[in-house]
């Protein structure tokens, strides 16, 4: 391959957070303890710049670069966007706790920065290689930050259990990647879309491809059968970890499933689609009766994440543009629901004292009410309750099944939806009806956490009043 510097141009973000992830390793070596808060401010300092980058280079036609390697693309531009703001948001919230801990150190926004450099190369991939190799450094980056505590026991386990799944994940993946390279000749997508239009179903190499591929991309969602893993992580690692493993990756991930089923596997539609219906089924069931059951908060939302993966499932399963474009909306907002959900345990967390059960939200009105308010948002949102965006993308999701005629699978997710209110309501009803602990400290916090959060609550409320903003810009990248 020849070196060619416009080459470059479409990848500035991507080159912006690896330079800011090189500065902080480096740099990292000579700060004192008490000047730590440096990589705090580097690391949010080179993820503005990815963001000015991605408005920089973004927009006009799609752009085909690295030998057909990578694409810019609208979809590129949205999830890039999508990404980054959501990691500035984890990084803003996780900064307190760390600082509690003495865990204010450069690898842990070394460590962040590379996991999102791979969700970036997964959004940019314009081939099965590339997509994997962006899969796997978010991947190992991520597992190092699961096992980030080392005193933890419970964090050690989590990340040996995530490691282990993640690791026959990726396998899974990489087995139907190379099925399908056998069956088609080529591992960039267009190659591949024409070479199964011609050939159709009649290569058994390709059908099995498929289905290693859909199972591979279950495990990386956490959808059910393959969602051994999210309870167990969510629960064990430390909260800050948690907070990026649950947000922005979804975003990757949908990225994932998008260039593999739509931009390689577009005209094997109704084959997929079938193993699609079941993992969404599935999801939705477990993931909400499970949750009802938990006592751990972190728990819960792990379970909770598997019934809203079934809902992004469905706008996949479509096959139209418009459930593309539902599913995106759907990913992106539950991203920053996510952040936001996380973002609270931290703020209740102290030194010495970790917000992980139902218990710990208690009377959390009294103790800052505004802060209630916008975990009430959150759980609203979450819930799918007018008028916050989390009713909107369960709608445009409904939608989009409907008008592929499938009613029912429709009226299975609506009432797997209402079943799931109840835990969400459930939380609120800790927060507001119950009384704080005796002995639970006022809520002190530094004016840019409370800031993010204000911002994070209140988007769920403005995207869910004016949602055609968020949503013609999805539309538009299909």
């Amino acid at each position: 391959m020849t070196f060619d510097a416009a080459n470059l141009l479409p990848i500035l973000p991507e080159i912006a957070i690896l330079v800011t992830a090189s500065v902080v390793l480096i740099l990292d070596l000579y700060l004192k303890d008490q000047d730590k808060g440096l990589n705090h401010s580097l690391t949010l300092l080179g993820l503005v710049v990815a963001i000015a980058l991605t408005g920089l280079v973004g927009g006009g036609e799609a752009q085909v670069f690295f030998d057909g390697n990578l694409i810019r693309d609208a979809m590129t531009d949205l999830l890039r966007g999508a990404i980054l703001i959501v990691s500035i948001l984890t990084f803003v919230y996780a900064r307190p706790w760390l600082q509690d801990r003495g865990m204010l150190v450069g690898e842990f926004y070394v460590l962040g920065l590379l996991a999102v450099l791979g969700m970036l190369i997964m959004v940019s991939a314009n081939g099965f290689l590339t997509l994997y190799l962006g899969l796997e450094l978010q991947a190992l980056a991520l597992y190092a930050l699961v096992a980030f505590d080392r005193d933890s026991s419970k964090g050690a386990e989590a990340a040996m259990k995530y490691f282990v799944l993640g690791a026959l994940g990726s396998g899974l993946l990489l087995y139907g990647v190379s099925m399908i390279y056998g069956a088609t000749g080529s591992i960039e997508f267009a190659p591949v879309a024409a070479a199964i239009a011609e050939q159709g179903m009649s290569n058994k190499v390709l059908v099995f491809g498929i289905a290693f591929l859909v199972i591979g991309i279950g495990f990386k969602f956490g959808a059910v059968p393959f969602h051994m893993w999210v309870p167990d992580v969510y629960e064990g690692g430390p909260t800050p970890a948690v907070l990026i493993l649950s947000s922005a990756p979804k975003i990757a991930a949908f990225a994932l499933a998008v260039r593999m089923l739509v931009d390689g596997l577009h005209s094997l539609h109704p084959d997929w689609q079938g193993m699609l219906v079941i993992l969404a089924v599935l999801s939705m069931g477990l993931g909400n009766l499970v949750a009802i059951a938990q006592s751990n908060i972190k728990r819960m939302l792990a379970y909770s994440t598997i019934s809203h993966v079934g809902f992004i499932f469905l706008g996949l399963l479509a096959g139209s543009e418009q459930g593309y474009a539902s599913a995106m909306f759907y990913t992106i907002v539950y991203a920053v629901m996510s952040a936001g959900a996380f973002g609270i345990l931290l703020i209740l967390s102290r030194q010495g004292f970790d917000a992980e059960r139902l218990e710990d939200l208690k009377g959390l009105n009294d103790r800052d009410a505004w802060y209630a308010a916008m975990m009430a948002l959150i759980m609203f949102s979450m819930a799918g309750v007018p008028p916050t965006v989390g009713f909107m993308a369960k709608l445009l999701v409904l939608e989009a099944v409907v008008r592929i005629d499938m009613v029912w699978l429709a009226l299975v997710a609506v009432f797997f939806s209402i079943i799931g209110a109840f835990y969400y309501l459930r939380v609120i009803k800790f927060i507001y009806f119950d009384k704080p602990a005796e002995d639970a400290p006022a809520l002190v916090t530094s004016s840019g956490v409370r800031f993010a959060m204000s911002l994070n609550g209140l988007a769920l409320l403005a995207l869910g009043l004016f949602p055609a903003a968020l949503l013609s810009v999805c539309q538009a990248a299909f």
